[in-house]
């Protein structure tokens, strides 16, 4: 399944488009598509906390600790999940501090995940 949306996390926000790919036994990926590439912050060379910084993979969940499953909606899941990455995406922006949470993981998204 493939899913195309653009959302807007905040009113201040500027608009991305998402895409959101599942593939049975491979797990849900979620990518910003636009606008590619996404601002760093100043004096950064990579996006934080994604699996994979070229194709703007988000890390949302971690797989091993069972956070999602392909039982949960995306609408009530992944969505909100990627407008908060963005929320943190763009305070990140404008101070250069990651404040989004999460856990440090290698950005070859095959030593993080298991399959759905």
């Amino acid at each position: 399944m493939k899913w195309t949306h653009t959302v807007k996390p905040t009113p201040l926000s500027e608009c991305y488009t998402l895409l959101l790919h599942y593939k049975k036994g491979e797990g849900a990926k979620v990518y910003v598509v636009s606008p590619k590439p996404l601002q760093l912050a100043k004096g950064k060379t990579r996006l934080p906390h994604v699996y994979s910084h070229a194709e703007q993979r988000l890390c949302l969940y971690y797989p091993n600790d069972d956070e999602w499953n392909s039982s949960m909606l995306y609408i009530k899941t992944l969505i909100p999940w990627a407008c908060e990455w963005l929320m943190h995406y763009e305070i990140w922006v404008g101070t250069g501090e990651w404040k989004g949470g999460g856990i440090e993981h290698n950005e070859n998204p095959d030593e993080n995940e298991k399959s759905e």
